[in-house]
């Protein structure tokens, strides 16, 4: 193996009879390069943007949500609390209650979500982060106050510094509703919006009016102990998985315990599913790229054909023959795609970092500059698909035409 890899590179670096044969094998390295740094930018792009609608997620979401498998609404009473709240893991649990509502203000009126929390639910989340106005208050002297979505308020056109109350409407869960009194069927109450928030996606923006958990206890007529879904936050020193499963442990089979990425399964999936479709039409791309190299080593064994026969007379079997030039193209492969990783992971750094190339056209983006992160499975995962499509796209062509002038049929 030792002697065909010298060879091999005696016969890829030595002087060829004809100047053609550097440029085309130049332009073969070149072709696997660019290849190597569209591949590893492309998977460091969508990593980008899983990381950064993930962070949009995390400012609204707890680490762990806690939520009936059947059924709307659970009694905290039933619940080993103590259990949970005494794992390490575990830094805070916030009661939350979730409901839809109508909301009205003035003249107008639009369906939403309204969540009801204590004032600590800013510790299982990052909400107080993300107040675009206003402030993080639900309840003061003055009565109840509340913080609203971004789009949602600008629906309604509210405002934090108006007098006018926002009104809540949500059905009597006790009552029928009285074609001839609909109105007696829904219970209401008015809140005085403090705040502002903005998580930059539709989602929430567009749907989440924020309240004290006691006056949504008092609209939809729950007891003190019955909630939605338990936010709980977790010690980021601890894994997340784990902690998740000891937490199901203790809930039992009931309950469905997810984290953030499974508070959002689809989005996730559509992700993780996009991404391997450009990896995939990628690497498609990279298999024409490297037809080049068929040409490539068609002249550099056309090239070397005296060679082959001066080693034919010392003995060398065709074999030993096919394996040097087979050597060869991988190492227009492994020259190519090391080049391109070296360049690839520079241009991501300097993205990821410095945030060079900017979004055009002058609209209201989330970020400034395109969202990249440069991970170490991806660098190996180009490594490798590279390096093993040059080597088949050379393999074939190889054994053919070392046979060839191995027998000396041309």
């Amino acid at each position: 193996m030792k002697l065909s890899f010298e060879i091999a590179l005696k016969f890829l670096f030595g002087k060829k009879s004809k100047g053609i044969i550097n440029v085309i094998s130049t332009i073969s390295i070149i072709g696997v390069s660019v290849g190597t740094i569209a591949l590893l930018m492309v998977l460091s792009v969508f990593n980008g943007l899983h990381g950064l609608i993930g962070n949009l997620y995390g400012s609204f979401d707890s680490d762990i949500k806690v939520t009936l498998n059947e059924g709307k609404y659970f009694s905290t009473d039933s619940l080993n609390l103590d259990a949970i709240n005494q794992l390490e893991e575990v830094t805070y649990i916030a009661p939350v209650i979730e409901d839809n509502a109508l909301l009205k203000y003035k003249d107008r009126q639009v369906t939403g979500i309204i969540m009801g929390v204590d004032s600590n639910f800013v510790r299982v989340s990052k909400l107080d982060s993300i107040i675009y106005n206003g402030k993080f208050e639900l309840k003061s002297k003055d009565g109840y106050g509340g913080i609203i979505g971004y789009v949602l308020a600008d629906q309604l056109n509210v405002r934090t510094s108006f007098l006018t109350p926002l009104m809540i409407y949500v059905p009597d869960r006790n009552k029928k509703i009285n074609l001839a009194r609909p109105n007696e069927a829904f219970k209401s109450h008015y809140i005085h919006p403090k705040g502002v928030f903005l998580v930059k996606q539709m989602e929430y923006d567009s749907k989440y009016l924020i309240i004290d958990i006691d006056l949504a206890r008092r609209l939809l007529k729950y007891s003190n102990s019955e909630v939605t879904s338990l936010s709980i936050s977790l010690n980021p020193s601890y894994n997340i998985s784990s902690a998740q499963r000891r937490i199901e442990s203790i809930l039992g089979s009931s309950f469905n315990v997810q984290n953030r990425q499974e508070q959002h399964a689809s989005f996730y999936k559509m992700m993780r599913i996009e991404k391997i479709m450009a990896y995939l039409i990628l690497c498609f791309i990279l298999i024409i790229a490297t037809f080049n190299l068929i040409g490539t080593m068609s002249m550099l064994i056309f090239d070397k054909k005296e060679s082959i026969t001066t080693l034919k007379s010392m003995g060398a079997n065709q074999k030993l023959v096919t394996r040097i030039f087979l050597l060869e193209g991988w190492l227009i492969s492994l020259i190519g795609v090391i080049s391109g990783l070296v360049v690839g992971v520079v241009l991501i750094l300097i993205q990821e970092y410095f945030g060079v190339i900017h979004f055009s056209g002058g609209g209201n983006f989330v970020v400034d500059a395109y969202p990249v992160k440069l991970e170490i499975l991806d660098i190996f995962t180009t490594l490798a698909t590279v390096t093993t499509i040059g080597f088949l796209a050379t393999l074939y062509p190889v054994k053919v035409i070392v046979k060839r002038y191995f027998k000396g049929e041309a």
